[in-house]
């Protein structure tokens, strides 16, 4: 009886889960080899879109552990639950009470210090990730039928949360991360919609994509290429007999093959996406695109194409600011800018806010999101000593009106504001996210004024911080050689106080822009809407005084 309830419940967790993924999740991911950033280091990233997302940030500690000991295999383990006493963690008091224990497996004899949010994106030795999660076409019989067996079907237990909480916990590099996740679907089954992942270690970045059931793919894009996803398959064509660059499940055609969803001897090439996550809205293939034509706008990448090279060689080396920007997008200067045209108001708001209309409709998807819970840029830079080697530049809310704070996975502790608060209560000036919301909702009184205003603010501490940065890390990574504590001392008390600091000063900045735009003026003096504005409300044909 015990065990015919375990099933039940977990049926229902899955349910839920499957029904939450589709809903709200949806996020833009881009990756850059350490041939194509000015530095030489590596940059993954992830916007992590959702409008239930706990925001809270913790550190999970590694450590050394005895033959014998186990770790739970837990289903929506980021579901508002409290790690502050990790690994004693009680799972039965998450939120929305879809977290449980479906199982548990081996611990290995070490494992690393990684940070965990909404995702778990770097550990201590400089891996880091991110995820963007699959949409799918059902418009015919053969989409249905994947999507059935992919997706709704898939009989398994490791869903996107763990299998990168355990990539962290235990792997060195980008390719392990892979192999780690690759044998864990293998003999688990994956659970929820599709991923791409973008994985990297200083070195290599690996680009991964679990599909559902037991079925995975990887590959590793060259060192002086840039990738993006949005929310698709992304990988093709792949060469099983180049393991340099390519891994996957040994099923990965024959599965396709034995439903009839791709015929060897049709003469075509067996692409993953086509095969097991069919997919080619604008939703996605506009985010691709203007993601790469950024990069490289000499090849003219056509916005309304339905499919786009897998990576592409940026025109010119990327720095953070420039991955930043890309991730702060909402097309300018194009025919899709959203801070253009009538639904943005008189003064330019680029965000949209949920809407519907029973003919249809929709906004355009851009990579600028109102709904962003975090954007993380995780940057390694291989040659450095592992703890100081990878850092995650880390912001809370829409990318265009945040700050990027440097935090390490081997920091000692995290200020109290990143585990203050959720999306389901009230305000609070001490909670990290509603800060920056704070911030991000008050931009929105006079969108261009005010994001001005935010960038002119806070774009000397940036460079500060671009400066900074790399000497903190030289400096702590010759004092590693003598001293290991002491360098782990400088980048924690470094990060520590710029978090503080960012924090305290961005509730001064909101303060200061709900001052100068009250009541939708400038400092209490009016300012007129343009004419335009006026003509489209018919402000002048209304009777005046």
């Amino acid at each position: 009886m015990l065990f015919k309830k375990r099933v039940l419940l977990l049926s229902v967790v899955i349910a839920l889960v499957l029904a939450l993924s589709t809903a709200s999740y949806a996020c833009t991911i881009v990756a850059v080899g350490n041939k194509a950033s000015v530095d030489g280091s590596t940059m993954v990233t992830h916007n992590d879109d959702s409008t239930v997302a706990d925001f809270r940030l913790w550190i999970i500690k590694g450590g050394e552990h005895k033959e014998g000991e186990t770790r739970p295999l837990v289903i929506d383990g980021h579901d508002y639950i409290d790690y502050s006493n990790w690994p004693n963690v009680d799972y039965t008091k998450s939120m929305n009470g879809q977290a449980m224990v479906a199982g548990e497996i081996p611990q290995v004899a070490k494992t690393y210090t990684y940070l965990h949010s909404r995702y778990s994106f770097i550990n201590e030795v400089g891996v880091s990730m991110g995820e963007s999660t699959f949409s799918y076409d059902r418009t015919n019989d053969r989409e249905k039928a994947i999507y059935k067996a992919m997706v709704s079907d898939s009989p398994g237990i490791i869903d996107c949360w763990l299998a990168q909480d355990i990539a962290l916990e235990r792997a060195k590099t980008a390719r392990e991360a892979v192999l780690i996740m690759g044998a864990l679907v293998e003999k688990y089954g994956w659970l929820g919609p599709g991923e791409t992942m973008d994985i990297a270690d200083g070195n290599e970045v690996w680009i991964a994509e679990f599909y559902g059931r037991d079925i995975w793919a990887a590959v590793r894009i060259p060192a002086d290429h840039f990738f993006v996803a949005a929310n698709r398959a992304r990988i093709g064509e792949i060469d099983l007999k180049d393991t340099a660059n390519y891994l996957a499940s040994p099923n990965i055609v024959s599965y396709a093959t034995e439903k009839g969803w791709y015929d060897p001897k049709s003469g075509k090439p067996f692409l993953c996406y086509e095969n097991y996550a069919p997919y080619n809205g604008v939703y996605s293939t506009r985010r691709e695109w203007r993601a790469f034509d950024l990069v490289a706008p000499s090849l003219k990448l056509v916005s309304t194409d339905k499919r786009f090279p897998f990576s592409v060689k940026p025109e010119k080396k990327m720095s953070l600011q420039d991955v930043w920007n890309i991730k702060a997008d909402y097309y300018q200067g194009t025919e899709y800018d959203t801070s253009k045209g009538a639904a943005a108001g008189p003064w330019g708001n680029p965000l949209r806010y949920p809407n519907s209309d029973p003919r249809g409709g929709g906004w355009e998807r851009t990579i600028n999101m109102h709904r962003t819970c975090y954007l993380m840029i995780g940057q390694t830079k291989a040659w450095l000593p592992d703890p100081i080697k990878g850092v995650v530049w880390y912001g809370y809310g829409a990318p265009d009106t945040t700050y990027l704070t440097p935090l390490w996975a081997a920091m000692g502790s995290l200020p109290a504001f990143y585990q203050t608060g959720s999306r389901y209560q009230p305000f609070r000036r001490d909670s990290g996210w509603w800060a920056n919301t704070y911030v991000q909702e008050l931009a929105t009184l006079k969108y261009q004024s005010a994001v001005k205003d935010i960038r002119d603010f806070r774009q000397p501490r940036m460079d500060m911080l671009y400066t900074m940065v790399p000497l903190i890390q030289d400096k702590a990574a010759e004092l590693y050689k003598t001293d290991p504590k002491a360098a782990i001392s400088l980048i924690s008390e470094f990060a520590y106080a710029n978090a503080v600091a960012w924090h305290e000063d961005w509730l001064l900045l909101g303060d200061k822009l709900l001052g100068k735009y009250v009541f939708g003026s400038t400092y209490l003096k009016t300012t007129a809407f343009p004419q335009w504005w006026n003509d489209l409300i018919g402000f002048t044909s209304m009777p005046g005084k």
